[in-house]
């Protein structure tokens, strides 16, 4: 999934940047990730104190790291992830589906049967024709989401969702419990798309005009009972909602409540502190602690609480392969030879904060490869800029954004550029219009700061979407490098044709590695999560699948009478 990482920010800012960034398989912590809280007792109320905002309640909408997670606590998929840290927490497992799903006509035909006793809040059922209804909701022109419904699902050009349109043939309801997709062509990781929020059921008939921003249907543990947008959110027990239903969420707190508005350095402050009911409190969203607060959590005490892992991400640097010598691979790569991406890391706050990059998927995905093509030697890099005929220097534009972390980013690489008589010029582009900007390819310049987290723990969302090259397009542009690499596009499709999955994975690795060989990016960081849960969290750990934020369906608190 597309989603902005730490680096980027929290909130989604365009469509270049959508958010389904799920993690991968790999350890969601650099100290043991799982934290070393107990089981949650039962009830109490578990406060998160936010800087923004959700992006929208109504998951037809929503579509980004920390709203998915909040997701999981009202609604529920056919599949969803697992709970539990590292590995545990991506796994795909069944959620209304008795299993995964059968495949069927080389896995473009998939059935599912959902499980008994399933109702949504208002006691309405849960059957196949509001799993239907809900997933036909991702074609009506006023939503938006994830990309997956539309581009896996066969349904007509001119289809506009239920709404206008009517039902949409491709998913059959032959009973109240079975319901069976028809999809464009083969796709074996079917299981993982429908763990995207845009495949929530809802009751049919419901949910236009943006209804559910502000009064969303629940089908999960709990459901909303008050929310002041901008301001603050409540969730309730959802007493329709069956524990024996459900094997991922615990639903151990009472209630969730959320205060929306507050700066970094005021939760930072807070948490620290643990004053009256925030020792019940979580930071919201990926929840990183401020660079300034590290030289305060020294104690024992904070160091007990201390949460790391990583976000699930990568940080990178796009070359625009189109413009002038950076056409020329010997010129990427001297440039990817020539960063020290130990000053990047120092950059972003240090060793705690953010890890060297060296492959392009970060280290939660499954199936990665670890590798290094271009270790840190300005010497390589005079060598490849001589052999292309342009050691006497040239000047680069360098897209990016205002923040201090970003602009300390772009700084260090401007200086690691000038031994080698390239100069670059650091064009700020404002937060709110960045990724616009830069999805435009008449706006592109010759270099991007950016990021990209995947949707779930596979490289399927994370290489194709950039470096396909037959998925540039003018506007909302994710292949920011604009490769257009004809053995690469073969290959994207000759894994996406692979049935068995893990083989699919191993061979996304194999090609993450193909792929820096043309040195279209430079991977720069793998940015990490570094959480202090309030001391009277239980049940708290990481997860990359929601950038590496705690995993809202687990926790709880230690003492509910607190």
């Amino acid at each position: 999934m597309r989603r902005p990482t730490v680096l980027t920010g929290i909130t989604v800012l365009s469509t270049l940047m959508l958010a389904a960034c799920t993690g991968g398989a790999g350890t969601t912590s650099d100290k043991g990730g799982a934290g070393s809280s107990p089981t949650p007792a039962t009830g109490g109320t578990v406060r998160i104190l936010a800087d923004a905002d959700f992006s929208h309640l109504d998951p037809g909408l929503g579509f980004d790291g920390g709203v998915n997670n909040f997701y999981r606590l009202i609604y529920r998929g056919l599949t969803t992830v697992g709970a539990g840290p590292g590995a545990e927490g991506t796994k795909i497992v069944p959620d209304l589906a008795t299993d995964t799903g059968t495949p069927s006509d080389n896995a473009k035909t998939w059935t599912y049967h959902l499980k008994d006793d399933l109702a949504f809040e208002d006691g309405t059922p849960i059957d196949s024709a509001a799993v239907k209804f809900g997933i036909e909701r991702a074609w009506d022109p006023e939503m938006g989401g994830s990309p997956y419904p539309k581009e896996l699902i066969e349904a007509p050009a001119d289809y506009k969702g239920p709404y206008q349109s009517g039902g949409l043939d491709s998913i059959e309801t032959p009973d109240a419990k079975t319901v069976v997709f028809h999809l464009k062509k083969s796709f074996p990781d079917f299981p993982s798309a429908l763990t995207m929020p845009n495949f929530t059921p809802f009751p049919k008939g419901t949910g236009a005009k943006h209804a559910f921003d502000t009064k969303p249907i629940a089908s999960g543990p709990y459901k909303v009972a008050s929310y002041e947008h901008g301001t603050s959110l409540k969730l309730v027990r959802n007493p329709q909602w069956k524990s024996s239903t459900d094997k991922v969420r615990a639903a151990k707190p009472d209630a969730f409540e959320w205060t929306f508005g507050l700066d970094g350095a005021t939760i930072d402050e807070r948490l620290l502190a643990g004053q009256g009911t925030d020792v019940d409190a979580i930071a919201g969203n990926a929840g990183t602690i401020q660079p300034a607060t590290l030289s305060r959590i020294q104690t024992p005490q904070l160091k007990a609480r201390t949460m790391s892992g990583y976000a699930g991400c990568t940080t990178y640097m796009g070359t625009n392969t189109t413009r002038g010598h950076l056409s020329d691979p010997r010129v990427r790569k001297a440039i990817a030879y020539a960063i020290d991406k130990n000053t990047v890391v120092a950059a972003l706050g240090g060793s705690r904060l953010a890890a060297k990059a060296t492959a392009i998927q970060p280290p939660t995905i499954r199936g990665r490869t670890d590798y290094d093509l271009y270790p840190h030697s300005v010497d390589k890099a005079r060598k490849l800029l001589a052999e292309a005929g342009v050691s006497g220097g040239f000047t680069l534009t360098l897209d990016n954004r205002p923040d201090p972390k970003n602009t300390a980013v772009a700084v260090a690489i401007q200086e690691a550029l000038k031994p080698l008589n390239i100069k670059v010029k650091i064009n700020t582009i404002d937060t709110s219009t960045y990724y616009e900007v830069i999805g435009t390819t008449a706006k592109q310049h010759d270099l991007a700061v950016t990021g990209w987290c995947p949707d779930w723990a596979s490289g399927s969302t994370f290489l194709p979407p950039l470096f396909d090259g037959r998925r540039i397009t003018p506007t909302a542009n994710t292949n920011l490098a604009q490769l257009d690499n004809e053995a690469i596009n073969k290959r994207i499709d000759e894994i996406a044709a692979m049935k068995d999955v893990n083989a699919a994975n191993k061979a996304y690795g194999a090609l993450d590695k193909q792929i820096m060989a043309e040195a279209p990016i430079i991977p720069l960081a793998y940015e990490k999560a570094l959480l202090i849960p309030g001391a009277n969290i239980a049940g708290a750990y990481l997860s990359a699948s929601f950038s590496g934020g705690i995993d809202l369906v687990s926790i709880g608190l230690k003492d509910s009478g607190k």
